[in-house]
């Protein structure tokens, strides 16, 4: 069983934000495998459930609002005792161009609210991941990126926004089928 977690916040106001890429990516991922969420409040949040490729996939879609992902999450691993290797933690970057994407199979939480409240509330930062370009690096460290990641996307990025999902679905695709190794040489360029 593979349990892959797309972060962001919920409601319309956040919906199509930069912040919310996690959850566009396992939507469309969703979508491929014709599978649809239904909301269960005894995990606090979204979950789809569907094989793919012969393997069990739980699509989690945390609706905790992203500081603290970790507690559904957590609700979801504990119940079904699944090692974390078999999770995937899909989220949004700002270190990252527009369009980039990092695969990695553990790591700090890279000053990233839902992945460090992932990171405190498993105890572990051996969780896997998929990194999403969201652009920002050109940002002054000094001020505040809440306005960034919670800005929509504009209409030139909006051109390349289609093609991003696509791709960042492709690579959950291939940690699920081909495991880690070879979907970091595949994705990680």
């Amino acid at each position: 069983m593979k349990i892959v977690v797309g972060l962001g916040n919920p409601g319309l106001k956040y919906r199509f934000t930069r912040h919310n890429i996690g959850f566009m990516v396992i939507d469309n991922f969703a979508e491929d495998l014709r599978t649809e969420f239904k909301k269960v409040k005894s995990y606090d949040s979204f979950i789809a459930r569907e094989m793919f490729k012969n393997q069990k996939v739980i699509i989690l879609k945390p609706q905790t609002y992203m500081n603290l992902s970790g507690i559904a999450v957590k609700k979801l691993i504990s119940y079904y005792k699944v090692p974390l290797q078999d999770l995937l933690i899909v989220y949004d970057d700002l270190n990252l161009e527009l369009g980039q994407i990092r695969i990695r199979e553990r790591g700090s939480s890279g000053g990233h609210n839902g992945m460090e409240s992932i990171i405190q509330c498993l105890k572990s930062e051996d969780i896997p991941r998929l990194r999403i370009g969201i652009g920002g690096q050109s940002l002054n460290p000094e001020l505040d990126y809440v306005p960034h990641v919670l800005s929509c996307f504009n209409e030139k990025e909006k051109d390349k926004l289609k093609r991003i999902i696509s791709l960042s679905k492709d690579a959950v695709k291939s940690v699920i089928t081909d495991g880690f190794e070879k979907a970091m040489r595949e994705y990680n360029k």
